[in-house]
């Protein structure tokens, strides 16, 4: 509480010193007050004209359409629209259509009076309902309803305008592009079937070149293996009609014939193998005598076998032995036949070997052409189809704009000439010019008092020069000075009070809609 007093004592002090310059807020007051109510009661009225409008996107033929048309969000169309409603061609369009523009000479009057337009005009959006509210003060009623209704006809109409000039625009871009993708698809398309024709000896093999290659070269060991073993079936054969010749002059032959058969190969791998197992094991190790086992069903293989082709030959029936050696020369003949008809297909398979050798560097780099030829003909013609696809979509979305508007507008409240001005808020101007009047009297008084302060308690002295105060002596005059403060006391009520009067009688006029001669 000590530490309060102060504060409150340096209060009282501020107050005092305000009180006695109370005669700067008297001049302040009657110097502000009466100019700013006579101001503010000359400001013209202004009549605000309102327009409701709400866009109904909901279209029937929205998901009908859905995935077949081209479509956009006609939410943010909306939102689009209002937010270039007034660029300052739209406002220039506005000023002309509600004659605005005839209360103007220059062009810098013009500029100006757009300028105002764009700050007065007002569109205000509820949001997601999609309802707009197009708002306008102007001195003049009639004036405000026109420029209101200019605007609303402006935001109807352009937005439908905009819609058909955006699609007409999509549709025009969409047949430059096709047209464009069109030649290059042309283009692609015949340097491919250049490609194909200087090529078409080597791109049948495309992609099986090497698999080609393999297999002409298995065929040619294949043949010549063939013709190796021609070539030992006629030794063979050869040797013997020699062997027969022999036997018909009295030389005898013990043993077989001398034909090679499908045996031999593997009779002779076994004797290989039993010759090597008798080195390193016993003839009772198993081994030697699966392999002997082995062996010996083998010959017996073979000659049954031989048994057999020398019965088909005529030996088993005792055939002259010239007769058999006629026989045995035509299979000669016939095993030479075949070798020359091998010798053609090994003779054949050579060149295509060699012609796929000499194509071995040059295969890569047509497949790799081919592929780039390809696939600039595949993005092109890829292009091509979605452009095709997208002006089908187009087209679609033009007749459903013809067939409805994506778009209905619905006026909730159309524009009408005001009755009773909107503004200037007169009671808040009249409350601000008398606050202002008295808040500056005070702050100036206060200023003056801190400037050339006077002492009103005898504490202050002591606070001043820091020596006590003895004692108190009391004015001579003090029942003079206290008729005069008490006249001064008057007069400020007095003055205070007829300002407040006019404030109030000016704030009743607004209230009843009074009217002041000569003034409104």
């Amino acid at each position: 509480m000590q530490d309060l007093q102060p504060s409150i004592n340096q209060l009282l002090d501020f107050l005092k010193g305000i009180w006695i310059k109370k005669r700067i807020i008297i001049i302040c007051s009657w110097i502000i007050c009466p100019i700013g109510f006579l101001y503010v009661a000359t400001l013209p009225n202004q009549y605000q004209s309102n327009a409701t409008v709400y866009v109904d996107t909901g279209s029937p033929l929205r998901p009908i359409l859905q995935d077949i048309a081209i479509q956009t969000d006609p939410r943010e169309e909306i939102q689009m629209m209002a937010q270039t409603l007034l660029s300052r061609s739209n406002l220039e369009t506005i000023a002309r259509e509600s004659d605005l523009d005839i209360t103007v000479k220059t062009d810098r009057q013009f500029s100006d009076l757009i300028d105002r337009l764009s700050d007065d005009i007002t569109l205000e959006s509820t949001g997601k309902d999609n309802i707009f509210t197009i708002n306008y003060q102007h001195r003049n009623p009639n004036v405000a309803q026109r420029v209101v209704q200019e605007t609303l006809e402006l935001f109807v109409e352009g937005s439908l305008g905009n819609n058909r000039r955006d699609t007409d625009t999509a549709g025009r871009f969409l047949d430059e592009q096709i047209a464009d993708y069109e030649t290059r698809l042309s283009d692609a398309e015949q340097r491919l079937a250049d490609f194909k024709r200087k090529y078409s000896d080597v791109l049948p093999l495309q992609g099986t070149f090497y698999n080609s290659l393999l297999e002409y070269k298995n065929q040619l060991e294949a043949t010549q293996l063939e013709i190796e073993q021609t070539q030992r079936q006629i030794e063979t054969v050869k040797g013997q009609i020699s062997s027969k010749v022999s036997d018909s002059f009295g030389v005898r032959s013990e043993g077989d014939v001398g034909l090679q058969t499908r045996y031999d190969d593997r009779i002779k791998a076994l004797e290989d193998q039993l010759d090597n197992l008798t080195l390193r094991f016993t003839d009772q190790h198993p081994d030697v005598i699966e392999t002997k086992a082995l062996l010996a069903q083998l010959e017996k293989s073979r000659d049954e076998e031989l048994r057999q082709f020398l019965e088909e030959q005529g030996l088993a029936s005792g055939q002259p032995v010239g007769e058999l050696n006629s026989q045995l020369a035509l299979e000669v003949s016939r095993l030479q036949s075949h070798i020359a008809s091998l010798k053609v297909k090994e003779k054949s398979l050579q060149n295509k070997i060699t012609s796929l050798d000499s194509k071995v560097d040059l295969v890569p780099q047509i497949e790799a052409e081919l592929a780039s030829l390809n696939r600039d003909y595949g993005i092109t013609k890829k292009r091509y189809e979605e452009l095709l696809s997208r002006r089908e979509s187009a087209d679609l979305s033009r007749r459903a704009e013809v067939s409805a508007e994506e778009f209905q507008f619905r006026i909730i409240e159309p524009p009408l000439v005001p009755n009773e001005p909107a503004g200037p808020n007169r009671i808040l101007l009249y409350s601000m010019v008398l606050l202002v009047g008295f808040g500056v009297g005070v702050a100036i008084a206060f200023l003056i008092s801190q400037l050339a302060p006077v002492l009103v308690r005898a504490n202050q002295l002591s606070d001043i020069t820091e020596y006590p105060v003895w004692g108190v002596v009391s004015h001579l005059h003090a029942d003079s000075i206290l008729k005069r403060n008490r006249t001064h006391m008057a007069i400020f009520v007095a003055s205070s009070s007829v300002i407040v009067l006019m404030y109030g009688f000016l704030v009743s006029t607004v209230i009843f809609n009074i009217q002041i001669p000569g003034v409104l």
